[in-house]
């Protein structure tokens, strides 16, 4: 299988994961107006699943001494495959909120209180679990994070100074997906063998363990998102049949969506055998900046706002970008 060898290069793939991560969501406003995202997000996990299989009976099957994907997941211990399950039902449910918050808030601000929120809670639960890297440097490139998650805040309650409810609700749902997204990673990541070179009886390699995440989403999602089509947090309930009346459009978008979330979480575990979970982690979730780039100056979301607002905004964006240069800097 395909594995880094320098931390150089695993902060590449950490770079492309933070564009992945922050730019999926882009697809689904892509879609029809009308096209409910509970029906979207079907099509998202399918794409996940499509793409982690690939990577799973490529790149992850390659080479003549490592096992391949099938000889993997042969072997593993059902203690293992379990963790990676319990991962990908942790993600799903706290997923699903976050594209909530995304409908209802928008992702420039869904992503920083979401994403935000939950970049220092796996920072800190991966770092006790695997202690990788200089901590002090670290945490306090997670205290720059916390920081502007608390502006980014701000700036949204002052655009939304008239319609309180609307900005509670967006906020709430955020920060219930941020704390829940903060546990996911670290199951995924103890159901693998720690060093990658050498494969260990019973673990999983990094791409049999993102397969088994997959599936966990594609699991837990009959329970989590069918609640959701009919007692959504906002609209009305929606069938399965409206499902089957999307445009290949709209199907292709959920799905093109999931994939590049996918190839995002691919390269981030992989990347986390030479950089250390806490730190692969905490640099792919610095999608928060490409999901706020889009969000303020491409979706214009805070077109809007009261003067001041922007200011705001771009200490927020400055404090993340000196924030994750210090988690770069901490390995």
């Amino acid at each position: 299988m395909f594995i880094i060898e320098d931390y150089s290069l695993a902060v590449v793939f950490t770079i492309i994961t933070m564009l992945c991560w922050g730019s999926w969501a882009n697809t689904q406003k892509l879609t029809s107006k009308d096209w409910r995202f509970e029906t979207f997000y079907w099509d998202y996990v399918f794409g996940i699943v499509i793409m982690s299989l690939i990577f799973a009976f490529t790149l992850g099957s390659s080479g003549n001494n490592e096992r391949s994907f099938l000889e993997d997941y042969h072997q593993a211990d059902s203690q293992n495959i379990q963790s990676a399950l319990i991962g990908g039902v942790i993600f799903n449910a706290a997923n699903i909120l976050l594209v909530s918050a995304i409908t209802i808030a928008g992702m420039s601000v869904a992503f920083p209180v979401g994403i935000g929120l939950a970049l220092v809670i796996g920072v800190i639960v991966n770092y006790l679990d695997n202690p990788v890297g200089d901590k002090t440097l670290l945490f306090l490139g997670v205290g720059l994070i916390a920081l502007a998650i608390l502006l980014n805040a701000n700036a949204y309650r002052k655009m939304q100074s008239g319609n309180s409810s609307v900005s509670t609700k967006g906020l709430i749902l955020s920060a219930a997906a941020g704390i829940l997204m903060g546990y996911f990673y670290k199951y995924v990541a103890a159901s693998m063998f720690p060093d990658f070179n050498v494969p260990e009886a019973g673990k999983l390699s990094p791409y049999t363990a993102v397969v088994i995440f997959a599936f966990g989403i594609l699991i837990s999602n009959f329970l989590f998102n069918t609640y959701l089509m009919f007692r959504p947090f906002e609209g009305k309930p929606v069938s399965y049949g409206y499902y089957f009346k999307g445009s290949p459009k709209n199907h292709l978008m959920g799905i093109l969506g999931g994939m590049i979330w996918c190839i995002g979480m691919s390269f981030n575990i992989i990347a986390s055998g030479k950089a250390g979970s806490a730190i692969s982690y905490g640099l792919g979730q610095g999608a928060t900046i490409v999901a706020a780039i889009w969000g303020i100056y491409i979706w214009k979301e805070f077109k809007d706002a009261p003067k001041g607002t922007s200011t705001i905004l771009n200490v927020m964006l400055g404090c993340y970008i000196v924030g994750l240069g210090l988690i770069i800097a901490a390995r």
